[in-house]
């Protein structure tokens, strides 16, 4: 089966990506995206940037306003709500996210001072506008000399490799958001005019528990107001896409899909249009501009 022509989830230097934004529309298009989202996380400053690439493809890609915004479900656990077709230079999104992406250095700050707690030299960029996530964390334990022995003991070949061994839930650097919840992300979405949809969802779960604490959540979401499930995902088996995507068709919501993009290094996420439909039909609805 061909790969799919739409990619609704890719990150930029304005967040977690290794590409300017102008890049990663370049990279998306000589791939043969048609339909893209730049969704980086918490922020929309990628976007203008962004959408003037787009519009030198002369039409061949056409890209969706769009947004990554990690908020807090049940028991502080952290599910990332993208929006699509929000207007990015709405005041109150802005300012919505700016108080968002502070947070997120709080909490990275405290991420730090559980890893020099745990024996890591740590040295965080100084704290700005730009948003800080876990990938750049782990990246300057891991890219620190005074941990490279320490690394190579541990067998962590890689920035990931160690945000998988400390900065995930249950491991010893991880530290939980404080905000948003995933129902003020929902409202934050829908009154810039978005459409709020769960994104990667096995990504949050145990092994043992992950199908129906999926679902459990997914209805969570479908009571505040989320209007889909990022149902088609670079690491999604088929078993799970079609539990979602059956989900979603009883929850009358939208099911959308991506390769996750963040640039050709990374080890996880390099390649658009790099994920499987197993021949079912997505329900992009709205977010379709083509």
């Amino acid at each position: 089966m061909s790969a799919p022509t739409f990619d609704l989830q890719s990150h930029s230097t304005a967040s977690d990506g290794v590409l300017e934004p102008a890049a990663v529309v370049a990279a998306a298009h000589q791939a043969g995206v048609e339909l893209l989202a730049l969704s980086d996380h918490d922020t929309v400053d990628g976007l203008d940037e962004a959408f003037a690439a787009a519009e030198a493809t002369g039409g061949a890609l056409k890209l969706v306003s769009a947004v990554e915004i990690s908020s807090l479900d049940l028991g502080g656990k952290d599910l990332h709500i993208l929006g699509y077709g929000i207007d990015h230079s709405d005041p109150l999104l802005l300012a919505r996210l700016k108080l968002w992406r502070e947070d997120r250095w709080t909490r990275g700050e405290r991420m730090a001072d559980a890893m020099r707690e745990n024996g890591w030299e740590v040295e965080l960029p100084p704290r700005g506008e730009k948003p800080l996530g876990r990938p750049h964390i782990a990246a300057a334990i891991f890219d620190h000399p005074a941990n490279a022995e320490r690394a190579a003991a541990e067998g962590l070949a890689n920035p990931t490799e160690l945000l998988v061994a400390y900065l995930i839930p249950g491991k010893p650097g991880y530290r939980d958001r404080t905000a948003p919840t995933v129902g003020q992300a929902v409202e934050a979405i829908h009154e810039a005019g978005g459409k709020a949809i769960w994104a990667h969802p096995y990504w949050d779960f145990n092994e043992a528990d992950k199908h129906e604490a999926a679902r459990d959540a997914l209805e969570r979401f479908a009571a505040l107001g989320g209007d889909g499930v990022e149902a088609f995902y670079t690491s999604f088996d088929e078993d799970q896409t079609r539990r979602l995507v059956e989900l979603a068709a009883g929850l009358d919501m939208l099911t959308t899909g991506s390769a996750d993009f963040h640039g050709a290094e990374n080890p996880n996420f390099s390649s658009f249009r790099n994920f499987s439909l197993y021949g079912l039909e997505p329900n992009l609805g709205p977010i379709d501009i083509r």
